[in-house]
């Protein structure tokens, strides 16, 4: 194989912006990068590689194709940068974990708006508020103004058909409009009210609510006044525990990094209308041997590719001038100022955010260190030659045979990685056959990694005792994977905690760990887990079984013969008792349908 010649390549490059992608021997994506000169940029690697750092002198050492795209400007090459990171996942590259859509708080458009919960994308009918950094924010913010503008949570289906107040209005949280105790304007005062208050104008809020309350009185409408003197007392409770010190505050993202050990965290502080919504931590791969500022580049590049920036990212880290220009230009809308040497409140959310990144950096390191002391505990309980390092785990769990759902969950990396879990619905077998079950569930498992050329385990767990082991045994040989390791987790006496056996392959008797031993702590945790997302699996495939009904599989029997038939016997009990000359009486139920009907359920 040729050695790649950097003279030939950099001879062709231009001096326009791009994005440039380093390739290994075997095409392998090693690194994406942008820059401003493509022609620069590049020679940059391989003019002075003893003043690179180890890292990316062990990258440039195998690089063995480099590709470019020139792109019309750099914030452009920004972008493309960005998209190529989050979707190829490139070795060398910061990657910071691609979350799901953040969370918004919703006014719907009704009559009577509801409160709610929202993600996806943003229907211009009704009012959004946020993002919020995680769900729990907007459940308490939703708690928070229902306690203050009593507003409705519940959806259309029950609001349209109350006929008297629920509970929600007992309690003072709701003004209850299912039913009329509120007029639909009065109503709509309280939703602009709670609109304004959500867009950070607090002060405008307490006028209006003064207003209406000092109109009540003089018209000695003393019952709604005093409701109104409540809503502007709990408001100036809520405004205490939300609002964040200063004036000025409206939309802002706060991001500050940290780096303990070997933990790398950025938080991440989120202000909307001079509220503090909450916070989230991101822990990010392949940061090792990066500074603070091209972390924190490397975030707000990848963050917020796919969605808008706030009007303010104050950021604590020391970005070029050329490097904010970049990114100011290359962000989604082109509105987001990124301060960097805050003053005043500002200073104090940013050195708040930096203790949040740091704290939690040191959680994750300790959490770190006692899984690798639990690793390596487990690799020497079982005697295994190599280092172990990521673990599956199968359990099946189906009641006495109904809607059998296998699991599979993926311990790597120190840690439970749940975005590689997998369910399998199990059909085709007997009810109640767990080793078919297991058969059937890693079979598909491990045929579609052998395809696909996936990641395989250092370590296969089962939950279950030498049958399941010798089923996985059996699988695992006529896939090639004999020399996968298999360890099984029986329960132990009366199915108590630390009275586990592990059924080890090559060993006579099972192994049993005293209940202290960190390596049945880490088992116990991927078996529990594995155990938790079968369960959930279960009852839901359960749940929607037992919601369709057998009615609805006979051919000739709609909606109104449905009704005509549980109506009439009083539900399904009642109609599998009937005969079939009970249900030919039935309006529109014929002799021969009536046959049909009493065969299928029988």
């Amino acid at each position: 194989m040729a050695a790649f010649d950097s003279a030939e390549i950099l001879a062709t490059l231009p001096h326009q912006p791009g994005v440039y992608r380093m390739l290994g021997a075997s095409g392998e994506l090693l690194y994406v990068g942008k820059a401003r000169d493509l022609k620069q940029r590049v020679s940059s690697y391989f003019r002075n590689p003893a003043g690179l750092s180890p890292r990316i002198q062990l990258m440039v050492a195998q690089i063995h194709t480099l590709e470019t795209t020139v792109t019309r400007s750099e914030g452009e090459a920004l972008l493309l940068e960005n998209n190529l990171i989050k979707s190829l996942h490139p070795r060398y590259n910061i990657l910071f974990r691609d979350d799901k859509s953040y969370p918004y708080l919703m006014l719907s458009g009704h009559a009577c708006p509801r409160l709610s919960s929202h993600r996806g994308s943003l229907d211009p009918r009704h009012q959004h508020f946020g993002p919020f950094p995680h769900a729990g924010a907007v459940r308490e913010s939703i708690q928070l103004l229902q306690k203050v503008f009593r507003l409705r949570t519940c959806v259309d289906s029950v609001f349209n058909n109350r006929t008297r107040p629920c509970l929600l209005h007992q309690i003072r949280r709701c003004t209850a409009p299912c039913v009329g105790k509120i007029s639909v304007e009065d109503y709509a005062a309280d939703v602009r009210s709670a609109a304004l208050f959500l867009k950070g104008k607090d002060e405008e809020v307490v006028e209006r609510l003064a207003e209406r309350m000092h109109a009540a009185a003089a018209e000695q409408d003393f019952e709604v006044a005093a409701v109104l003197r409540d809503q502007i007392a709990a408001l100036g409770h809520v405004r205490e525990r939300q609002f964040v010190s200063g004036h000025n505050a409206r939309d802002a993202d706060v991001i500050a990094c940290a780096v303990v050990g070997e933990i790398v965290c950025v938080n991440l502080v989120m202000i909307r209308g001079g509220h503090h919504l909450g916070d989230r931590n991101f822990f990010p791969q392949n940061a090792a041997g990066f500074n603070a500022a091209q972390i924190v580049e490397a975030f707000l590049g990848q963050h917020y590719a796919e969605r808008d920036a706030p009007a303010v990212l104050i950021v604590g880290a020391a970005l070029t001038d050329e490097s904010i220009e970049n990114l100011q230009n290359g962000l989604p809308g082109g509105n987001a100022r990124i301060v960097t040497n805050p003053t005043g409140e500002r200073r104090v959310w940013l050195e708040m955010a930096a203790k949040n990144a740091e704290l939690a950096a040191q959680r994750q390191l300790g959490l770190r260190a006692t899984q690798e002391a639990r690793l390596q505990a487990l690799q020497q309980a079982l005697g295994a030659d190599e280092n172990l390092q990521r673990i599956e785990c199968f359990d099946i769990s189906h009641t006495m045979g109904e809607a059998t759902v296998a699991s599979c969950v993926v311990y790597d990396r120190s840690a439970m990685q749940n975005g590689e879990y997998r369910r399998f619905n199990i059909t085709g077998i007997t009810p109640g056959d767990d080793y078919g079950a297991m058969r059937d569930a890693l079979t598909r498992r491990y045929q579609r990694i052998i395809a696909e050329e996936g990641k395989l385990p250092d370590l296969l767990l089962i939950d279950g005792g030498k049958g399941q082991v010798g089923v996985a045994r059996e699988v695992l040989t006529e896939l090639g994977l004999q020399d996968l390791n298999v360890v099984g987790v029986a329960k132990g006496e009366a199915r108590k905690p630390g009275l586990e056996q592990l059924i080890i392959q090559g060993r006579a008797d099972a192994l049993q760990l005293p209940p202290e031993h960190p390596a049945l702590h880490l088992i116990q945790q991927i078996r529990d887990e594995a155990h938790r997302f079968a369960i959930q699996g279960h009852r839901a495939r359960r749940g929607k079984a037992r919601k369709s009904s057998t009615l609805e599989e006979i051919s000739g029997v709609g909606a109104k013969r449905r009704q005509r038939l549980l109506t009439r016997f009083g539900g399904l009990q009642g109609l599998m008792a009937a005969s079939i000359d009970d249900l030919a009486q039935v309006d529109g139920i014929s002799s021969e349908l009536a046959k049909r009907i009493y065969d299928t359920l029988h």
